[in-house]
């Protein structure tokens, strides 16, 4: 079974990751951040950390019956906007996983997702699935920064102390 506070620290440490990821890509410029780069699914760094931030909140919207797939382009604009993002999501997530019971948390149960089409999925492994995701964008976003000549330095991955 999963607690809150376990899924917590888990989401604390995972964003910790991201935002150093975020203020790493700070130092590009408006032009590199939207550079498209052939070979990823989402093309720019810009919409590779979009996409990440807007995962979290597109699923935990599901967890708490909305549908939230309508993108906002000011969400992305540029880094400043992408921090304030993920702020804004990470605000959210938080408040669900500091409200959310034992039984709220580990109870498989159906949701409606994209499409729109109900499946039956358990919360705590919809929340773990968008911090693993973190690091799996973390990696295509590593990639992209190695291309454009500025490869991130060490000490991204998921923190252990």
């Amino acid at each position: 079974m999963f607690a809150s506070s376990g899924l917590l620290d888990i989401h604390q440490r995972s964003h910790l990751s991201l935002q150093k990821l975020v203020d790493h890509c700070a130092g590009f410029s408006q032009e590199e951040l939207s550079r498209e780069i052939d070979g990823f699914g989402y093309p720019s760094i810009r919409h590779q950390l979009h996409h990440v931030i807007g995962a979290e909140h597109y699923w935990l919207g599901v967890l708490q019956g909305e549908m939230l797939v309508d993108e906002d382009p000011a969400d992305m604009a540029d880094i400043d906007a992408l921090r304030a993002y993920r702020k804004r999501v990470v605000a959210k997530t938080v408040e669900y996983l500091q409200t959310a019971d034992e039984t709220e948390l580990n109870t498989r149960r159906k949701v409606t997702a994209w499409g729109p089409r109900e499946i039956e999925l358990v919360p705590a492994h919809v929340i773990l699935r968008t911090q693993t995701h973190i690091f799996q964008h973390q990696g295509q976003v590593a990639a992209m920064c190695r291309l454009l000549g500025r490869p991130i330095s060490p000490g991204l991955d998921f923190p252990l102390t």
